[in-house]
């Protein structure tokens, strides 16, 4: 996976409460095996009428607006567990989704495919959404090392939390399985200490 450290860049404010997973990416997409093409049918429903043409009104189809970051209403990602709707973020380009609350789930399958998913308070949610409203240019920061989210023309900033582990694989680009990997040598020195112990029975009385 990409590194994240630091990431300043524009951000989509979408600005609803309670966007399930069917919503994200509807369930009719959910066929295929691998990721790719997902970021094409991602808010299906949302960004295309039933003919197929853009909506308008939809905020992915505003040109003002655009950016790596999606700031969404509070309990993002409820619903069902589909692992597709952190692949159809991902696939169309986000690298961060800012909430003042998310489902546990989808935090977890956007954590493991290298989403960040950013928890702020409400107010802080507001202010986001006041900032992108007067400028669609804004900017927005997220230190990952500092844990912390900024919004720049303001100075306005919050400290975010996420798991430890999750964050060593962000900050180093490690899958789970990458994460093992880095382990080896010190696994390898354990397991050598470990064969060399003597086998010292329990006393018996």
């Amino acid at each position: 996976m990409e590194k994240f450290i630091t990431l300043i860049d524009t951000a989509v404010p979408l600005d609803a409460e309670n966007v399930d997973t069917d919503q994200i990416i509807p369930a009719r997409f959910l066929k295929a095996t691998d990721k790719s093409g997902f970021g094409e049918n991602l808010f299906r429903d949302w960004r295309f009428d039933k003919t197929g043409q853009p909506n308008e009104n939809f905020v992915l189809n505003q040109k003002k607006y655009s950016g790596s970051i999606l700031v969404a209403g509070n309990n993002f990602g409820c619903g069902s567990s589909r692992e597709h709707a952190a692949w159809a973020l991902k696939a169309y380009g986000f690298k961060v989704v800012v909430s003042s609350y998310f489902a546990d789930i989808f935090k977890g399958n956007a954590l493991n495919n290298g989403l960040l998913p950013v928890q702020v308070s409400p107010e802080f949610l507001h202010k986001l959404f006041s900032a992108l409203e007067q400028d669609a240019d804004e900017s927005i920061s997220i230190d990952l090392e500092e844990q912390k989210i900024s919004i720049k023309s303001t100075g306005d900033f919050e400290a975010f939390e996420i798991d430890p582990y999750k964050k060593t694989c962000l900050m180093n680009g490690y899958d789970d399985i990458d994460f093992l990997t880095s382990k080896l040598e010190t696994i390898k020195r354990f397991e050598k200490m470990r064969s060399g112990m003597e086998f010292v029975p329990e006393k018996t009385y």
